[in-house]
C-alpha cells in the first residue's frame, strides 16, 4: 500500500537528470593532469557527493596544496560550463517528459546537487528543466556535503515539508546515503559508469532502471491516479 504521507520529491542532479558524471571526472583528470598529478578513480569515487569546497580542498590537498581550493574550483567548474555551452551536457532519457508530467500533476519537485548553485541552474534551464522545479538547492549553500543529510534536509526546508514526506531519486553511494540519512524514501537509479555498492543499494525502498520507471513509481507512492491531480500548487521557494 502507498504511503499516503509522501507530498514531495528531492532529486540529484548529475547521473540523474543529466548525464555529467564523467565529465566531471574528466575536468578533474585534466585539471590535475595539468599541474603534473594522476588522477584516479577512486579519486572519483571518493569525491563523488562533496560539495565545491571539500571537492576543491582534496584536489588542492592531492596536489601538494599549492593552489588554493577557490583557484581549484574556479578551474574545474570553469570547465564544466564549457562543456555545457558545447552541448556536451546531456539530459539522460525520459527526465524531460517524466518531470514534466510530474509537475503538471502538481507534484513538488526539488533538486539537491553537489554542483554550484549557478552551473544547476545554468543546466537546468539550458535543458528547459527550470521551471519543473520549485526549489533547487545546492551542497555550497549548506554546512556539509554528501554523504551528510543538510542538502537533503534544506532541499525538504524549501518545500515546506518534513524529510521524511519526501520521496528521493539518487544513483551515487554518497548520495544514496544523504537522501537515506535525512530521512526520506529514497528511489535509486544506479549510475551504470559509477555503480553503487550493493550495501548502499540496500538503503533505498526501490532500484530502478530507468527513470520512466522512477516516474511510475513516485506517482504510485504519491497516489496520483492517471488523470487525477492531487496535488496544490503550493510549495517552498528556490
Amino acid at each position: 500500500m502507498a504511503d499516503k504521507r509522501l507530498r514531495a520529491v528531492v532529486c540529484d542532479m548529475d547521473g540523474v537528470l543529466v548525464d555529467t558524471e564523467h565529465l566531471w571526472e574528466e575536468m578533474w583528470v585534466r585539471y590535475c593532469s595539468s599541474h603534473g598529478v594522476t588522477w584516479t578513480r577512486q579519486d572519483t569515487l571518493s569525491v563523488q557527493g562533496m560539495n565545491l569546497h571539500e571537492w576543491s580542498s582534496y584536489l588542492s590537498a592531492k596536489l601538494g596544496g599549492e593552489l588554493p581550493a577557490a583557484a581549484v574550483a574556479h578551474g574545474v567548474v570553469s570547465g564544466m560550463h564549457e562543456a555545457l555551452e558545447d552541448g556536451r551536457v546531456e539530459m539522460l532519457p525520459g527526465v524531460r517528459e517524466c518531470l514534466q508530467e510530474l509537475a503538471e500533476r502538481g507534484v513538488p519537485l526539488a533538486v539537491a546537487s553537489s554542483a554550484p548553485k549557478a552551473l544547476i541552474q545554468a543546466i537546468l534551464e539550458h535543458n528547459g528543466l527550470a521551471q519543473c522545479f520549485r526549489a533547487v538547492t545546492s551542497s555550497e549553500e549548506v554546512p556539509r556535503g554528501k554523504p551528510w543529510p543538510d542538502v537533503y534536509l534544506e532541499a525538504a526546508a524549501r518545500l515546506g515539508v518534513a524529510p521524511e514526506e519526501c520521496v528521493a531519486v539518487e544513483d551515487s553511494n554518497n548520495g544514496i546515503r544523504a537522501a537515506a540519512r535525512a530521512g526520506l524514501l529514497v528511489i535509486a537509479l544506479p549510475n551504470r559508469k559509477y555503480p553503487p555498492d550493493q550495501a548502499v543499494l540496500s538503503l533505498a525502498r526501490y532500484v530502478a532502471d530507468s527513470f520512466w520507471q522512477v516516474k511510475d513509481l513516485i506517482l504510485q507512492l504519491l497516489c496520483a491516479a492517471p488523470g487525477s491531480p492531487t496535488f496544490s500548487n503550493q510549495g517552498g521557494q528556490a
